[in-house]
């Protein structure tokens, strides 16, 4: 069986973005959210992907269509819980919500089936991506927790890009590769100023906590990753990218994870898998559709990305 990535998207969104061209209305339908997009994004890599999700309502049997896609295998569980969805505006190039709806929540029984379709996925293949879902009422923290921990008390690597509840709750888990931003940090009150010092401490306690390699999203300002013990042996290193004139902000840190994920599991050096990650990010904001580019673009720009350590 070849190197693989299981993603875990609770609740995909139905994205309909309205674009000009040449004056006319442009519309756009597409599958979206943080895991669908980071699952994208490793697949384009050339990583296998098994996706697990829910889809119910009528948002749910569009995205059934939409989901499907060269290298990414699905596992559903068809649920009364509707999936969520939006509508937004770029005409005039900024993005305009036109209307929003979140997830609805998924009953017990829902919850059950994803979670034992997930691990009897994550044991097989060996590592988990897990995401966020859409809404805070999709399903509970606790959830992440014991999903964390089950996979890898049996042999699962996890891989994590959340925040708040969850975060805390994957941590028990012991993910191999953790990545937040430096807003949620502050929203966590994990960190109390986005000075790099700071943000560092945050990085450390994360580690101490369980989690391997930390990496932390500052938007424009350079990343920054604690690397595992037997890596580096504990050091911080800032990853410096090639400067893009942006299209589309939103996705470039779930890019970045999905990016050193996949590099991760084909079993490249963690310095690389940082570069390229950094590349997938850099590469995503200069596209309007998030989770996208080219492998080969992918690559160009990862010769480009700088690792700089980090002294305070």
């Amino acid at each position: 069986m070849p190197p693989s990535v299981v993603v875990f998207a609770p609740s995909p969104l139905l994205t309909v973005t309205i674009e000009d061209r040449a004056g006319v209305p442009d519309i756009h339908v597409h599958a979206g959210g943080q895991a669908v997009w980071q699952a994208r994004m490793i697949s384009t890599l050339g990583v296998p992907v098994v996706l697990c999700t829910t889809l119910g309502g009528e948002t749910g049997d569009v995205l059934g269509h939409l989901l499907p896609s060269e290298g990414v295998e699905l596992r559903v569980v068809h649920v009364d819980s509707r999936n969520g969805g939006y509508v937004h505006d770029r005409r005039d190039g900024d993005r305009e919500p036109i209307a929003e709806a979140p997830g609805a929540p998924l009953d017990r029984h829902e919850q059950d089936a994803l979670y034992e379709m997930m691990l009897r996925e994550g044991i097989t293949h060996g590592t988990a991506l897990l995401g966020g879902p859409n809404s805070d009422q999709v399903i509970p923290a606790t959830l992440y927790a014991r999903l964390a921990t089950d996979l890898s008390r049996n042999g699962c690597r996890v891989a994590a890009d959340l925040a708040g509840e969850r975060l805390d709750a994957v941590l028990e888990g012991n993910p191999f590769v953790l990545k937040v931003s430096h807003e949620e940090l502050l929203a966590d009150g994990r960190a109390d100023s986005d000075d790099p010092d700071a943000l560092v401490a945050a990085m450390h306690q994360l580690r101490s906590e369980g989690a391997g390699l930390v990496i932390v999203s500052r938007a424009a300002e350079p990343a920054l990753a604690l690397l595992p013990d037997g890596d580096g042996d504990g050091a911080v290193l800032e990853i410096r990218v090639p400067e893009l004139k942006p299209a589309e902000t939103r996705g470039a840190g779930d890019s970045m994870t999905a990016g050193v994920v996949a590099s991760l599991v084909r079993g490249e050096p963690v310095r690389d898998a940082l570069r390229t990650g950094a590349a997938c990010g850099a590469l995503n904001v200069v596209r309007r559709g998030l989770g996208t580019g080219g492998e080969d673009a992918i690559r160009t720009l990862a010769e480009r990305v700088e690792l700089v350590e980090w002294k305070n």
